[in-house]
């Protein structure tokens, strides 16, 4: 039995603004609508749904992102052009910098709902 990841719904405050915000930053197709959800579509068939579930206190949830070398500093460009603050650890107690965490670099941000996203070139575990 094959078993791969499809999508998975992002809750937001505005789906239609943190959709823009993840495929601006990422460099990805504009979003598309499909009933309640606005979809961003990523490699292999992936989907992020941005939906509003209708309540105030949205939980924050934590979305890596494993790119190439190329794709980080194109990412981290953008993060530095919209000023975004961004930090080397998951704790933000690093700010303003990357980590060169397991061979690779990393940095995490948060999105406009407040979920921490974080872009690394090599997965945890990986030999430096």
């Amino acid at each position: 039995m094959s078993i791969r990841f499809n999508h998975t719904i992002v809750a937001a405050r505005d789906r239609h603004v943190s959709a823009a915000f993840f495929t601006h930053l990422f460099g990805l197709p504009e979003p598309t609508v499909w009933g309640p959800f606005v979809s961003v579509r990523l490699d292999e068939g992936v989907f992020l749904q941005f939906a509003e579930p209708g309540i105030n206190d949205i939980q924050m949830q934590h979305y890596a992102f494993l790119v190439d070398d190329r794709s980080f500093d194109e990412i981290y460009a953008r993060i530095l052009q919209g000023g975004i603050e961004h930090w080397a650890d998951p704790q933000a107690t690093l700010p303003s910098r990357i980590n060169t965490n397991h061979g690779g670099r990393g940095v995490y941000f948060r999105d406009p709902t407040g979920h921490g996203l974080e872009i690394l070139t090599r997965p945890y575990g990986s030999a430096a």
